[in-house]
């Protein structure tokens, strides 16, 4: 279980699930508190009521099941108890009768993955996570930064590879950020105007915009200028503020995370967004977090703008960072329901990623039939993860599509914007 630290609060258990009631903290914000844990919500954003007694004593699974299988939306309380469940089986069935249905005529039992490049053009970050084994200090042992023809150059050697995206992120670095990032943008796409550029999480833009004194709205039309196509997913971690405080201080709160998204949306612009399980949250704080985004979802598409593509489920890999003696890893489990339960309540997501450089293949496999249609793709170059301690850093094609075929699904090369790749 996750580390709990305020032991003096009187804490309620449900289910077996703490939890403690709605209440105001004097300010113009409303507090949620789950499990010692807390944050603020925008006005922007809908507040999560709390589960009580009465509530949960009405919902059952046969009751969830029963949206499912209508199509209705389900709630808070709804998720609360699928993460309290252990009918696994029926949970899987329920997820993948929601990813067929989210499915083209014809595409059901697709499985798409896709050859990139992942470019990490500095690990040189002045931010300290502490789940994070990527970033040095300036003046670290190992800190670097590339230039702007040897980052170009690996993009290039990446296209001759067949890769037809590439995916930027780096670290928190002042010498390389919006003018460094405008340069390489525009010489990619110079060299190779068919490769798609996916890059900067919501953390790197609110960066960009905080050195140049621009807002995000002027820092993302000048990277769309520059060539920037769409954006990962990455920085969001757990939007609980407590987490957050605990574990990536020096990253932005939830509510400029969404808006960075909403106005990247607004902008023509497609992204990502993810979840990083097994930081010292717990199962309500994943909820939430689902919860927003899929909130973020109706506000991007309620003004018919574009909007989140995939939603990817991560798990913290401990070894070499800071936090690997103070939670206890997630479980096999704690994965496999991230993933189903994500395909349940992020009803307005298309695509649930089982992202198989940290899930390992296994996991990835296993979750095709918990809810998830993509497994991501040939990752060349992943330098941030392999940094904790996942196993590999790439993989071949073929044996990435033999997981997908050995798991009873059809594997299906795709670009950035899941369009078919006929090669």
């Amino acid at each position: 279980m996750p580390i709990c630290r305020k032991k003096n609060h009187q804490v309620n258990f449900l289910n077996g699930f703490p939890y403690q009631e709605l209440r105001a903290n004097g300010s113009n914000h409303k507090k949620l508190t789950y499990n010692f844990r807390s944050y603020k919500l925008s006005k922007t954003h809908k507040l999560m009521p709390p589960i009580t007694e009465k509530t949960a004593s009405k919902i059952s699974l046969e009751g969830i099941k029963e949206k499912v299988e209508s199509n209705i939306r389900l709630t808070r309380e709804d998720g609360l108890v699928l993460f309290a469940s252990n009918d696994i089986p029926l949970i899987a069935s329920l997820a993948t009768l929601v990813r067929r249905r989210k499915a083209k005529p014809g595409n059901e039992n697709f499985v798409w993955w896709n050859t990139n490049l992942h470019l990490n053009p500095t690990n040189i970050c002045i931010a300290n996570c502490s789940f994070c084994a990527f970033a040095r200090k300036p003046k670290e042992e190992g800190a670097y930064t590339m230039s702007i023809e040897e980052a170009t150059e690996r993009a290039i050697n990446g296209y001759k590879l067949g890769a037809t995206e590439v995916h930027i992120v780096g670290g928190l670095n002042p010498k390389a950020a919006l003018p460094y990032y405008s340069e390489l943008l525009k010489s990619i796409k110079k060299e190779v105007p068919a490769l798609h550029i996916k890059a900067f999480t919501a953390v790197e833009i609110a960066f960009f915009a905080k050195l140049t004194k621009l807002d995000y709205m002027q820092v993302l039309k000048t990277l769309k200028d520059a060539g920037l196509d769409s954006m990962p997913g990455g920085g969001a971690e757990i939007f609980a503020k407590s987490v957050r405080d605990e574990t990536c201080p020096d990253k932005i709160a939830a509510e400029e995370w969404l808006e960075i998204h909403g106005i990247a949306h607004s902008l023509g612009l497609r992204s990502n967004a993810t979840m990083l399980a097994g930081i010292g949250e717990n199962q309500a704080d994943r909820l939430d977090h689902m919860l927003l985004l899929r909130d973020q979802q109706d506000k991007s598409h309620q003004n018919n703008n574009a909007g989140f593509q995939t939603f990817i489920p991560l798990s913290c890999h401990y070894e070499e960072t800071d936090i690997a003696n103070l939670v206890e890893p997630i479980t096999g489990m704690d994965q496999i329901k991230n993933i189903a339960i994500s395909r349940l309540m992020l009803d307005n997501f298309d695509h649930v990623k089982a992202y198989w450089i940290q899930l390992g293949q296994k996991i990835a496999q296993i979750a095709l039939h918990f809810g998830a249609d993509d497994v991501d793709g040939t990752v060349v170059d992943e330098k941030i993860t392999n940094a904790a301690g996942a196993e590999k850093k790439g993989t071949q094609s073929e044996i990435l599509q033999k997981l997908i075929r050995d798991a009873g699904y059809e594997p299906v090369e795709r670009d950035t914007l899941y369009n078919i790749i006929q090669r």
